[in-house]
C-alpha cells in the first residue's frame, strides 16, 4: 500500500514538473524549427543550405567547439582545485568560507558587463595595465574570449562541483590507504571517480553557456567569430532573418547530442553512499599551503578584472581624471523612478527563485529518489540538457514570436517562466547530484516503519539537502537579477528590470537615467541627443510624467517591429525609414500621422507613422 502511494505521488509531482516544459520549451523550439524551413510562404531546406554553405558560418562554428571546450575543460579545472582546498584541506574555516562567497562572485554582475570589465583592465588605458606598466595580453580575440568565458562559467562549475564534493564519503579515502594504495590511486578511485559525472556535467554546462553566450563575444571577440554571434546577426543584424537565424539556432543543438550520449555514459560513474562519515582530514601543511596559495591565485585572478567596475564610478573622468567623486554614483541615484525599477527586478528574482527551486527538487526527486522506469526519468534528463543548449535571446525571440498578442505579453510572469526554463537545468543537477549521493535506502526504511513517502522527504531528504536547496534559490535568484538575454526581448516598458535599463544605456554609455513611467509609450533608436530633444519638447507641451522612453538599438528595434507587428507595445515609433517600410510591407502596422508635423524638409510618409491598432495615438494627443 505504501509502495503505491509512493508511486502516485512521484508520479504526480513528475506531471506537475514536465507540465510548463510542452508551453514554454518544446513550442517555441517547434516554432523556430518550422520558422527554419519556411521560405517565401513554402517549405525547403534553402535556409540550411544557405548557411551551411556558408564559410563565414563554418569557420565560426569550428571557432565556437574549439574556445568553448578549452573553456570547459580549464573553468572545470579550476573548479575541482577550488572545491578540493574546502573540502579536503585543512586551512583556516574562515579561509575556506572566503573561497565558496569569492568563487561565485561574478555571478553577482549582468555578464554584459564582462567585456568592459576586460577591456577597462587589461586594455591599453586599462587598470592592470598601468599597474603592471604593460598589456599582458592581446585581449581581442581568443585570449579575451577565454578569459571572459573562464570568469563566467566558473560560479556555476564550482557550485556543481563543490556541492557534490561534499556528499562524498571521506572514510573511503582512510580505507585506501591503510590498503597501501599509493596517493595518486587513493586520490584518483575515493575522489576523482565518484565526481566523475559532475565533472562531466560541469563540462557540458560550461561548454554551452560559452557556446551560446553573445555579451562577451560582442565585446571581445573581434575577428575571432563564435556562432553566438553568427546567430545575433540573423536575428538582429543590419537586415534581420528569422528563417535562417533559426536554421543557425537549430544547427547550434548539434553538439547536445554528443553531449547526451557522454553523461549516459558517465552515469553509471556515480556512487551512492549508505551514510556520509565526518572524518578528521589528515594533517598535511604542504597540501594546504599549496592549494590555498592556488585558490587564492585564481580568486584573485578573477575578482581583480571586477575591481574596476568598482573604481571607474568613483573617479572623474577614468582614466584622465582621476579625482575622487561621488557625482556618477549620487547622478544614478538621483531619479526616484528607479526605485520602480528595483522593485520589479526584486519581484522577477523572488518570484523566479521559489518557482525554480519547487520544480527542481520536484525533477530531482523523481530522478534521484524514485522507481519510475528509466524512459521517465530520461525525460526530465533530457529537459535539462535542452535547456541548457538553447541561447537565451533564441528562448527571448521565440517568445516574442509565440506570446506576442496574448495576454502574457510584456508582464512579469512571462518573465518569471522564461527564467525558470532557461536557468533549468544547473539548479537541477546540483539537486539531483546532493540527492543521488544520499542514502537510497531511507524511503524503504520509512515505509516499514509506516511512514509515507511525503513524510520521508519532509522530515529526512529535505532538511539534508537544504543546504543544496538554498543554493539553488540564491542561483535562480542572483541569475534573474543579472540576466538581460532572453528578458530583453520580452520586457515590456511597465515591466522593465534592471539589466534591460543597463542594456538601454550602453549604447550612450549614460548610467544616470531611468524610465519614467507614464501613459504614453516611446519607442526610439534615436541617439542621447534626439531623445533628450523630444522629451524636452514633450515637457514644454504639458506632457510631462505622461510618457515612457524605451530605446534599442537600431536592429533590435527593428527585430522587435518585424516579430510583434500590431501587437507591439509602443504608441509611437521613431525609426530609419527601411525597418518601418519593412514592418509596414509585411505586417500593415503603422498609419500616417494626422497633424503637419512642420518638417524642415520633405520626407516619406512611412516616417512619420504610428500603429493603427491602439486606442489612441501620439498624434491623436496632440
Amino acid at each position: 500500500m505504501s509502495t503505491q502511494r509512493k508511486e502516485k505521488e512521484i508520479k504526480g509531482i513528475f506531471v506537475v514538473v514536465i507540465a510548463l516544459f510542452p508551453v514554454f520549451l518544446l513550442i517555441p523550439i517547434l516554432r523556430l524549427l518550422v520558422k527554419s524551413f519556411e521560405e517565401q510562404g513554402g517549405i525547403s531546406l534553402a535556409n540550411y543550405v544557405e548557411v551551411l554553405t556558408s564559410h563565414g558560418f563554418m569557420s565560426a562554428f569550428a571557432h565556437s567547439l574549439i574556445i568553448s571546450s578549452v573553456s570547459a575543460v580549464l573553468t572545470t579545472i579550476l573548479a575541482f582545485l577550488l572545491a578540493y582546498t574546502i573540502h579536503y584541506t585543512n586551512i583556516p574555516k574562515a579561509y575556506k568560507g572566503f573561497i565558496r562567497k569569492a568563487a561565485v562572485v561574478p555571478m553577482l554582475l549582468p555578464t554584459i558587463t564582462y567585456g568592459f570589465a576586460i577591456i577597462y583592465s587589461f586594455g591599453k588605458q586599462g587598470l592592470i595595465t598601468q599597474l603592471l606598466g604593460r598589456r599582458l595580453f592581446e585581449i581581442y580575440g581568443f585570449n579575451g574570449l577565454l578569459l571572459g568565458y573562464v570568469i563566467y562559467t566558473l560560479p556555476i562549475s564550482f557550485l556543481l562541483v563543490s556541492n557534490t564534493m561534499q556528499y562524498i564519503d571521506k572514510k573511503f579515502t582512510v580505507v585506501s590507504r591503510i590498503m597501501g594504495d599509493r596517493p595518486l590511486t587513493t586520490f584518483a578511485s575515493t575522489v576523482v571517480r565518484p565526481l566523475l559525472g559532475t565533472l562531466a556535467a560541469s563540462f557540458v554546462q560550461c561548454f554551452f553557456l560559452c557556446f551560446t553566450d553573445y555579451g562577451i563575444p560582442a565585446s571581445v571577440g573581434g575577428e575571432y567569430d563564435v556562432v553566438a554571434t553568427v546567430l545575433y546577426n540573423e536575428m538582429l543584424g543590419s537586415i534581420p532573418n528569422f528563417n535562417t537565424g533559426s536554421a543557425v539556432a537549430m544547427l547550434m543543438l548539434i553538439p547536445s547530442v554528443v553531449t547526451i550520449a557522454l553523461l549516459h555514459y558517465l552515469e553509471k560513474y556515480n556512487i551512492r553512499y549508505n551514510k556520509i562519515s565526518n572524518i578528521e582530514i589528515r594533517k598535511n601543511a604542504p597540501r594546504d599551503i599549496i592549494f590555498g596559495g592556488l585558490s587564492g591565485l585564481i580568486l584573485l585572478a578573477v575578482l581583480s578584472v571586477f575591481f574596476v567596475i568598482f573604481a571607474v564610478p568613483m573617479v572623474e573622468n577614468w582614466p584622465y581624471q582621476m579625482n575622487f567623486t561621488w557625482e556618477h554614483v549620487q547622478a544614478v541615484f538621483a531619479d526616484r523612478s528607479l526605485i520602480s525599477v528595483y522593485e520589479n527586478s526584486l519581484l522577477v528574482a523572488v518570484l523566479t527563485a521559489l518557482l525554480g527551486s519547487l520544480l527542481t527538487y520536484g525533477a530531482a526527486l523523481t530522478t534521484a529518489r524514485s522507481r519510475l522506469p528509466g524512459k521517465v526519468k530520461q525525460v526530465i534528463e533530457n529537459i535539462s540538457l535542452i535547456t541548457n543548449t538553447i541561447p537565451g535571446m533564441v528562448i527571448g525571440i521565440a517568445y516574442m514570436l509565440i506570446f506576442s498578442g496574448t495576454p502574457l505579453q510584456n508582464t512579469l510572469a512571462i518573465i518569471i517562466v522564461c527564467n525558470v526554463i532557461h536557468f533549468f537545468s544547473t539548479p537541477y543537477l546540483m539537486i539531483k547530484n546532493s540527492l543521488e549521493k544520499m542514502n537510497a535506502s531511507w524511503e524503504t526504511t520509512a515505509m516499514l516503519m509506516g511512514d509515507t513517502w511525503l513524510k520521508t522527504i519532509v522530515r529526512v531528504v529535505t532538511p539534508n539537502a537544504m543546504g543544496t536547496i538554498l543554493e539553488v534559490f540564491s542561483y535562480y535568484f542572483v541569475n534573474a537579477m543579472v540576466t538581460v538575454s532572453a528578458v530583453i526581448f520580452i520586457a515590456g516598458a511597465r515591466t522593465m528590470v534592471i539589466t534591460t535599463k543597463i542594456k538601454e544605456l550602453q549604447y550612450y554609455t549614460k548610467f544616470n537615467e531611468i524610465f519614467v513611467l507614464s501613459l504614453l509609450i516611446l519607442y526610439t533608436n534615436a541617439d542621447d541627443e534626439a531623445i533628450e530633444a523630444m522629451k524636452s519638447t514633450l515637457d514644454e507641451n504639458g506632457y510631462s510624467g505622461q510618457y515612457i522612453v524605451q530605446s534599442f538599438g537600431t536592429s533590435e528595434l527593428g527585430g522587435k517591429l518585424l516579430a510583434e507587428g500590431t501587437n507591439i507595445e509602443a504608441d509611437l515609433v521613431t525609426m530609419s525609414s527601411f525597418y518601418l517600410d519593412s514592418a509596414q510591407e509585411q505586417q500593415n502596422m503603422f498609419k500616417d500621422l494626422t497633424f503637419d508635423p512642420h518638417a524642415l524638409e520633405e520626407y516619406p510618409s512611412s516616417t512619420r507613422q504610428s500603429p493603427p491598432r491602439r486606442e489612441r495615438s501620439f498624434s491623436t494627443q496632440r
